[in-house]
Formats: C-alpha cells, sequence, structure tokens
C-alpha cells in the first residue's frame, strides 16, 4: 500500500500524520474492529461490499476513537478540571466511557427529550449527565456556557482537529486490509467521520472516490457544499446523523476531499437496517446503515465495484428495531392486513382460516367491524394480518379467498408501499 506521509494540504487543519498519530495513541484502548466482504449484499446489489462493523465497539460506535483521541490531547491541567460534551446519543457515551478510564471528570449535556435508555447508558459510564434544552442547539449553548463557567475542556463531536484525526483511523484500518477499494461510502452528521476517512483514504490511494451519504430529511452538509437550499428538519431513523449545522472545519475537509453527497430516503434505511440483521445478523442504527441505504437507492452508480462500507454505530431502541423489521416484512409481501366481508353467522371465520390455512399462509391476528364498516348490517368486515412466504404467495391466497366468494381488499401491505 502506497503512502503519503507528507499529504497536509496547507489549506487543512488535518493531515494524514496526524491520523496516524491518532492510531497509535489509541491503539489498545479501541477495538480494531473487523472488515469484511459480504458475499450475499454483493450478490444482491451486484458490487464487491466490505463491512466496516463499528457497530461492535464497546460503546457500539465509531464516536469512541474521537473521543478518545481527544482527551488523550489534553494537558494534565486540563484533565484535572475535567471535560463537556454535548450529545443524545453516541458521542455523549464515547466520551464518558473514556473519560472514567483515564480518570477524567466528565459532565454530559444532554436535550431534555433524550430517550431514557441513553441518558442512563451515558451515567452507567460514569459520567455526570444534565438534561437541559428542548433542542441539540439548546443543549450545545448551554454546554459551552455551562463549562466556560467551571474551567471544563469542551469536547466538541465534531469540528475539532483531534476528534477528526481519531475517526480517520477507521479508513486507516479498512484500507490497510483491503488497499484496492474503489469507493468508500460514508454517513455525514456534522462531517467529523467522513472528513477524517477522507484525509487517510486519499493519502493513501489518491485515486480512491469517497462518498458521503446524508438522511434526504437532513441535507445540511450537502446545502453547504453545494450551496443548495433543501429543507432540513423531520423525523428521521438516523438520528444519528440529524445534524442542522455541519462544522467548519469539516465542511472545509469535504469540499476539497470528498467527490459526492448522496440523499438516502426514511425507506431506503429501514430496508438496509433490515438487510443487515437479516443477512449479517448485526443490529445497526440508522445513520450506521446509511451507507448500505445508499447503494440500495442508487445501485446503478456502483455497479461491479470495490466499496467499503462503515456501520457506524448500532445504538437502536429495541422497539423501533421492532418495528422497522415488522414493516419490512409487510413491504416484502411477508406480513398483510386484509379485509374481507363476510356473513355475521357462525362459521363463517373456521371456513375463511380454512381456506388461508390450506394456501400455505397463516393467520398472526383477527378482529371484526361490526360499526364502522358499509358492509350490510347482517354482515360483518373480518380484519387479519396473515403471514406469507412473498408477495405473490399474498396475491394467491387473495385469489383463493375471493373463489371461495369473497370480497377481499388487501388494506396495507407495508408502510412506504406504492
Amino acid at each position: 500500500m502506497t503512502k503519503l506521509a507528507t499529504f497536509h494540504p496547507p489549506e487543512l487543519a488535518v493531515g494524514y500524520d496526524d491520523i496516524v498519530r491518532a492510531a497509535d495513541a489509541i491503539r489498545g484502548a479501541v477495538i480494531p474492529t473487523r472488515f469484511e466482504q459480504s458475499r450475499t449484499l454483493g450478490a444482491l446489489l451486484n458490487a464487491e461490499i466490505w463491512l466496516k462493523f463499528e457497530n461492535l465497539q464497546f460503546t457500539a460506535s465509531y464516536k469512541e476513537r474521537g473521543a478518545l483521541n481527544k482527551l488523550l490531547s489534553l494537558s494534565p491541567a486540563e484533565r484535572q478540571n475535567g471535560v463537556i460534551a454535548m450529545s443524545a446519543g453516541n458521542h455523549a457515551q464515547g466520551v464518558a466511557y473514556h473519560a472514567h478510564r483515564l480518570g477524567i471528570p466528565a459532565t454530559i449535556i444532554m436535550p431534555a427529550w433524550t430517550p431514557t435508555i441513553k441518558v442512563e447508558n451515558t451515567r452507567s459510564h460514569g459520567a455526570n449527565v444534565i438534561l437541559e434544552g428542548q433542542s441539540l442547539e439548546e443543549a450545545y449553548g448551554f454546554a459551552v456556557g455551562y463549562g466556560a463557567e467551571r474551567g471544563m475542556t469542551f469536547v466538541h463531536p465534531y469540528n475539532d482537529p483531534a476528534i477528526i484525526a481519531g475517526q480517520g483511523t477507521v479508513a486507516l484500518e479498512m484500507l490497510a486490509a483491503a488497499p484496492d477499494l474503489d469507493v468508500l461510502i460514508v454517513p455525514i452528521g456534522g462531517g467529523g467521520l467522513i472528513s477524517g476517512m477522507a484525509i487517510a483514504a486519499k493519502a493513501i490511494n489518491p485515486n480512491i472516490k469517497v462518498v458521503g451519504v446524508e438522511a434526504q430529511l437532513y441535507p445540511s452538509m450537502l446545502n453547504a457544499v453545494k450551496k443548495s437550499h433543501l429543507p432540513v428538519g423531520g423525523d428521521t431513523l438516523a438520528e444519528g446523523i440529524a445534524v442542522t449545522a455541519p462544522g467548519s472545519l469539516t465542511q472545509q475537509i469535504i469540499e476539497t476531499l470528498v467527490d459526492d453527497i448522496l440523499l438516502v430516503s426514511e425507506v431506503d434505511i429501514e430496508r438496509a437496517v433490515s438487510l443487515l440483521i437479516t443477512i449479517e445478523k448485526t443490529v445497526v442504527e440508522g445513520a450506521g446503515a446509511a451507507g448500505l441505504a445508499a447503494l440500495i437507492g442508487a445501485n446503478r452508480l456502483y455497479k461491479g465495484k470495490k466499496i467499503g462500507l462503515v456501520l457506524c454505530g448500532g445504538n437502536i431502541d429495541t422497539r423501533l428495531l421492532a418495528s422497522v423489521l415488522t414493516r419490512e416484512l409487510a413491504r416484502d409481501g411477508r406480513l398483510s392486513r386484509l379485509a374481507i366481508d363476510i356473513p355475521d353467522r357462525p362459521g363463517q371465520l373456521a371456513r375463511v382460516s380454512g381456506i388461508i390455512g390450506k394456501a400455505g399462509a397463516n393467520v398472526v391476528e383477527v378482529y371484526h367491524q361490526r360499526v364502522f364498516t358499509d358492509v350490510p348490517a347482517k354482515g360483518t368486515e373480518l380484519n387479519l394480518v396473515i403471514e406469507t412466504r412473498d408477495r405473490r404467495h399474498l396475491e394467491q391466497v387473495v385469489a383463493e379467498l375471493k373463489a371461495g366468494g369473497y370480497v377481499v381488499i388487501v388494506k396495507s401491505t407495508g408502510a412506504g408501499t406504492p
């Protein structure tokens, strides 16, 4: 592997040498996560796909790398005064965990709406957690003021050279294992991860393409780099990259080194989360699945390429994960809701169930609707949720029910399905 050790464009705040030093600094305290080819995903998407499992870090996120590198750069006086950070998730846990390891007092400011599980996980690493602000911006403003009053060092989640250098170590490990990658596809929130990875990757292989991914609802870096004015905001599964204001340092690096930025839909993010747990048996949060989501949405652009994806985090609420998986079953036609008009007399439910069972499907849920329906008074609307092998099997079951004399309406085959 060719290394351009002097690669450090004068206009950038971080160079390749900084990333190499960061790798040396964090070695032994951060897991060098596995980087493996996924033949199944590759066959599905017509490309050679390699996955970097950063969701397997101790705190389930790559954020540990930058946080630790920043903490190790502090002077003895700064360590004694402690650090403060603002985050609703992965950065908080990374800072809290490594600060506790190093004996550095840590205070984490989290927005008031932060899920309890994330608050408790952060506290479990020994940090003092303060819930403040109804938005990330409010929490950030409070953290800066609170820390300044007490002489604490603020550990920014992305707009800091030491953070960027630490995140860049992900690319060092990927290209050490697979130096001939054609493309790196990297999620963008504030831009710390892709900035560090782009510096490292372009130093090692100037011909490699580095492509960023943002949620369609949060195209903040795309707007900043391409001077566009797409709307920013909304509820996204990829809350880890739902950033409204990208960093000034990261924007400069991205403008210089990143080849393209793609936007991904919520449906494709959900599908990517589901594919990773189904095929790779690995739990990934929405932001961590954004790279795969980009391949799903823009597969034609990367056909036949050797691609490195970063599964950057695995902190997803279990109830939300269950919802995502169930919705994907519905999209695939494996879980569907039917409305069937039946006479309101004994034996009809058994007859319908018999037809469905004979067709090889399974009834998951059943209830009758007698009041809020257009069915005549002597009839009822039978609502069923059934499990089938795929969409073709669903169509076969519906055909069998219709052949049995029933009026059948497929009410739902999955959120987001046309």
